[in-house]
């Protein structure tokens, strides 16, 4: 059985404040709450980027495949630069990004080398203006394009000492921040695998600002057919007009897909809302959740998934926390909704998404909460009965959502 996460702890959590005398504290979900601070304005000094690259202090996180390098399913594996300097090279950052722009080649592969951030409770990392905190990178290792040798080399020298890459599309059993630091690493490697061409010319695009951006070169050194690599030209070659070139918008950023997912509330507040799907082990259910749509609020977006799926429409929405989901790149946009009175039929004629949804007294979730949650596939605690309800774990935000229904989020003394 995967061991269970421990949630990160929320950010200024003893903090006395109006607003959390107003509001509540903060939660943070799982896959939040990351130690480093990504300081996001130092991506394109390559300066500094050479420098972290090979301080002492530097971490590098591996993924294969986007299944990270590790020991045990719970701890996460760092190698050094010595480790990947074979695969990226002595310095990938010793040249301004306007001169890789302009020498850019389309049929070089260049391994995607990400710069993630500094582990600020480091006092004797690198220290670079005034920040100071261990360097923390991500690479994919992936053998492809002509870097294929020296990654499976780097693979092999990896299983040597013991380490393997973690298989299983979700990671659900890493400790709190370095669930996080995987989550930043994965989504961002995904997101420059799936566009390696530019959207508006369709010719390949080169990652730029420690792996942030991407950017499509007005030239490219290899004689090119289309959006295809030919052979190495002795000068730059004009690439077709591209509009990302033009104005201010002539970036790539990496893509956020905001989804809601909701606890929703009889009228009365005595039951919640829970559907499954037909993939579904037996018994398990969870909320309900759906992406947003263009020009759509949270709160609209919240009432029409919720309609459309259940059939059952909605009155108030607030929203109770966020929680990053890197699979591929959503942002899950948890809130707590009730249901207008006369609204709670369910109707599942609309959207065929669930195989069933039903209301769940407020006694049945918290029991299921205490004994039946779990990731699909795996058993629930010991003390769960058959045929009882059984909900998603702790680290997935319906389980916070529905904890804080029965925790006294909707203002009632909370269930004991």
């Amino acid at each position: 059985m995967t061991p269970r996460a421990i949630l990160p702890e929320a950010a200024f959590s003893n903090l006395d404040s109006i607003l959390s005398r107003k509001f509540g504290k903060e939660v943070a979900n799982y896959f939040s709450g990351s130690p480093l601070n990504r300081v996001s304005f130092l991506r394109t000094d390559h300066s500094f980027l050479s420098t972290a690259l090979k301080h002492p202090t530097t971490s590098f996180l591996l993924f294969n495949n986007l299944n990270p390098l590790a020991t045990d399913p719970a701890t996460l594996a760092y190698v050094t630069y010595e480790d990947v300097e074979p695969l990226i090279g002595k310095d990938p950052y010793s040249k301004t990004e306007q001169q890789m722009i302009s020498e850019y080649n389309s049929t070089i592969t260049i391994p995607q080398l990400l710069f993630l951030g500094l582990d600020e409770r480091d006092k004797h990392g690198l220290t670079y203006k005034v920040y100071t905190g261990s360097p923390y990178f991500a690479l994919d290792v992936t053998p492809k394009g002509n870097i294929e040798s020296e990654a499976d080399g780097l693979i092999q020298a990896m299983e040597l000492r013991g380490l393997k890459f973690l298989e299983g599309r979700i990671q659900a059993s890493l400790p709190a921040h370095s669930a996080a630091i995987y989550a930043h690493g994965r989504a961002l490697l995904d997101w420059n695998a799936r566009n390696p061409f530019c959207a508006q010319c369709g010719q390949p695009t080169l990652s730029i600002s420690g792996g942030m951006k991407r950017t499509c070169p007005p030239t490219d050194m290899a004689s090119l057919k289309g959006a295809i690599g030919g052979n190495v030209g002795a000068a730059p070659t004009e690439r077709p007009d591209c509009a990302t070139r033009k104005g201010v918008s002539n970036l790539c950023f990496p893509r956020t897909d905001p989804t809601v997912i909701m606890a929703v509330v009889s009228a009365d507040g005595k039951r919640v809302l829970v559907g499954r799907q037909k993939r579904w082990p037996q018994y398990w259910y969870s909320t309900l959740a759906g992406f947003v749509e263009p020009a759509e609020s949270v709160e609209e977006a919240v009432r029409r998934e919720v309609w459309e799926e259940s059939g059952v429409q909605l009155g108030r929405v607030v929203i109770h926390s966020t929680q990053p989901w890197p699979y591929p790149a959503n942002l899950m946009i948890g809130a707590v909704a009730q249901c207008v009175p006369g609204g709670e039929e369910i109707v599942l004629k609309h959207d065929p998404e669930l195989e069933d949804a039903r209301w769940a007294e407020l006694d049945e979730v918290e029991e299921a909460l205490r004994v039946g949650t779990s990731a699909l596939g795996e058993s629930a605690q010991e003390g769960y009965k058959e045929g009882n309800l059984r909900l998603p774990a702790g680290t997935a935000i319906a389980n916070q959502l529905l904890a804080a229904v029965i925790g006294g989020f909707m203002g009632e003394s909370p269930r004991t």
